[in-house]
């Protein structure tokens, strides 16, 4: 008999204790032993059983917060939109669809008007767009900077191959975590008529050139958001193109260009049109850069919602807001389908080498892309480089060159501003604080979506769907919808509930946020091996205890990201703190950005400075403590 064998078991000691009540117990029988006998074992099987129950319990949480914070927000604005009066009617939308001025000539027909004389308004040079209108022209105009700009900057990237490509390639994903009124505000700092742009062209003799307050300098600021998102999709899908099938139609006499279009053009296409799509989708919703760069005069459908909040007119607002998003989710539907329709399952591919920047050998042709590579990087240091270069340079010099009266300007607001003027140091403490408490509620809920989202059940892309939802809808209309319920306060059974701005502030951040953190943790979880969990469960491991000591762990680098990406959007997210912030103490950096753009230039871009040393501090805090945390 074993040694294992031979011990006595827990059973065993009981039965002996029960027989000899006095056997082995303790000469005081207080002492070294427990309250209640059955204290611990109480508290094992709570703690097993919310163990057992923890990622169940986790997902009806995270519902719950999205309904509370999410879905009954969004829905009781879109209620005013189809209940202006509390009766259900369509006035609302009638009344838009009618109007010239939203519709354009479009809404002169569908209210009755002759085709014939629409259609010679149409044709003729006063030809009326209407906001609808206008926002779709500048979205497609948008559209054709930001390919022309990113799928040269893709064949860059795939087909060249030099010291720092690894980072330039990193580097696209930049305008993502860059806050967008900061970047409006460089904009304004090298296209305004004392900008950049004009002491250059200055220096050769050229006059100035107003830019500012034009479709011109809208159209590049999108490109500059938005062209490194076409670059990093035409990247992948390029350097995914099989070298062998390239060589066979060389071998069947295909000349090169010949090649290209018959082989690699068709495997670039979806990737093209995907990062069209998703460009023409963000820059028609776009928002803190037409309201800085054009103003309400150059108003897209966004900026003239957040117009029609400002004068408290909820309902043309909700109704603005569907079309909107009705058109928004049509085009993400439309790509989905031709995506699904045209996909192509690829096999083991051999990528093709990619050419040296340098080569040792010249030729005529080898002469003409590196020239035409050199007169990318020109046009991309001006669009993507000297914005921000342009926003430091400004905060620092003034009429009389190098300067420091901007951030004085700053110090000075800060020790004698009024009560209800923005100050930065209280902008700069919500913004942080903010950031924090979004990333306690952003990298929970995104962690529980990402885990419902990668388990195989029926009605999983129901769920994706739905959790994803906040990609879709307007931050005015997210805010909105906080505003008017959780902050003036919603009745349930007699009693009026309502919270903090501030907390408010907190729930639509995280709302915008924890996508980004499903969307970074999801693919690593998708792709572990299932052996492993089923490994820890056969080993006794709840399901729970299986993601936190195996899952988790392994796919820790998403978290980070995701993590990292939650901050940096919270600190810069503008469009629902601009409507929860008015006429509070809780405005964040952005909002203080843009109240200064309002006045004066200086101050703005000093704010602006201070808006990306803390984004990019923020950024790398988290992602150095998270790797901290890791090992």
């Amino acid at each position: 008999m074993t040694e294992e064998s031979s011990a006595p078991t827990a059973d065993d000691a009981a039965s002996n204790t029960a027989d000899d009540p006095g056997r082995d117990m303790p000469d005081d029988p207080g002492r070294d032993m427990p309250d209640d006998p059955g204290r611990d074992t109480v508290a094992q099987r709570a703690f097993a059983g919310i163990e057992r129950y923890a990622i169940g319990l986790g997902a009806a949480a995270t519902g719950l917060v999205l309904v509370a914070v999410f879905y009954y927000p969004v829905a009781t604005v879109f209620a005013e939109a189809f209940f202006p009066a509390g009766l259900l009617t369509g006035s609302v939308f009638v009344s838009i669809l009618t109007d010239p001025f939203y519709m354009g000539e479009l809404g002169r027909l569908l209210s009755g008007e002759p085709p014939g004389e629409v259609l010679r308004r149409i044709a003729s040079p006063d030809r009326q767009l209407g906001i609808l209108g206008f926002t779709a022209y500048q979205a497609a105009l948008s559209t054709v900077a930001s390919v022309a700009l990113g799928v040269p900057a893709a064949w860059i990237l795939a087909r060249f191959e030099f010291r720092g490509r690894e980072t330039l390639r990193s580097l696209t994903i930049l305008p993502f975590v860059l806050p967008s009124i900061m970047v409006a505000v460089g904009f304004v700092a090298t296209f305004g008529r004392n900008g950049t742009l004009n002491a250059i062209l200055g220096t050769v003799g050229v006059g100035p050139v107003e830019l500012m307050f034009t479709l011109e300098a809208i159209v590049i600021a999108h490109a500059f958001y938005n062209a490194p998102l076409v670059a990093r999709v035409v990247t992948a899908a390029w350097e995914a193109v099989d070298a062998r099938a390239i060589e066979t139609a060389r071998s069947l006499g295909a000349s090169p260009h010949r090649a290209f279009l018959d082989v690699v053009a068709p495997q670039l296409y979806p990737a093209v049109l995907m990062g069209a799509t998703l460009t023409f989708v963000f820059t028609f919703a776009s928002f803190p850069i037409v309201l800085a760069l054009g103003g309400f005069q150059l108003a897209t459908v966004e900026v003239f919602i957040y117009r029609l909040i400002r004068d408290l007119n909820y309902a043309e607002a909700a109704g603005l807001a569907i079309l909107e998003l009705v058109i928004s989710l049509s085009l993400t539907y439309a790509y989905l389908r031709y995506e699904a329709a045209n996909a192509v399952r690829r096999g083991a591919s051999a990528p093709g080498r990619r050419k040296q920047l340098f080569p040792r050998t010249w030729t005529p042709t080898a002469l003409l892309e590196r020239f035409a590579v050199a007169g990318y990087a020109l046009l991309a240091v001006a669009v993507f480089v000297l914005p921000l270069a342009s926003m430091i340079w400004a905060s620092l010099t003034g009429p009389a060159g190098f300067t420091l009266d901007h951030y004085r300007f700053l110090l000075e607001r800060q020790a004698t501003g009024a009560a209800f003027q923005v100050q930065p140091w209280p902008a700069v403490r919500n913004s942080l604080v903010f950031a924090v408490a979004t990333l306690g509620v952003a990298v929970p809920m995104g962690l529980v979506v990402a885990v419902a989202t990668t388990r195989r059940y029926r009605g999983r892309k129901v769920v994706d769907a739905l959790a994803m939802a906040p990609f879709a809808v307007s931050g005015i209309i997210v805010g909105l919808g906080l505003l008017r319920g959780l902050v003036f306060g919603v009745e349930i059974g007699g009693w009026r509930i309502t919270v903090a701005g501030a907390v408010a502030i907190v729930a639509a951040h995280a709302v915008s946020a924890y996508p980004f953190v499903t969307r970074n943790v999801a693919p690593g979880l998708e792709g572990l091996d299932p052996a492993l969990t089923e490994s820890a469960r056969a080993l006794g491991a709840s399901r729970a205890r299986a993601l936190v000591d195996v899952e988790l762990p392994l796919v820790w680098p998403g978290v980070v990201a995701g993590a990292a990406f939650a901050v940096a959007i919270s600190i810069g997210e503008f469009n629902s703190t601009i409507v929860l912030a008015t006429g509070t103490d809780s405005y964040t950096m952005p909002v203080a950005v843009e109240r200064y753009l309002g006045r004066r230039l200086g101050p703005a871009t000093a704010m602006g400075v201070v808006l990306l040393a803390v984004t990019s501090a923020s950024f790398i805090v988290v992602e150095r403590l998270g790797g901290y945390v890791r090992h």
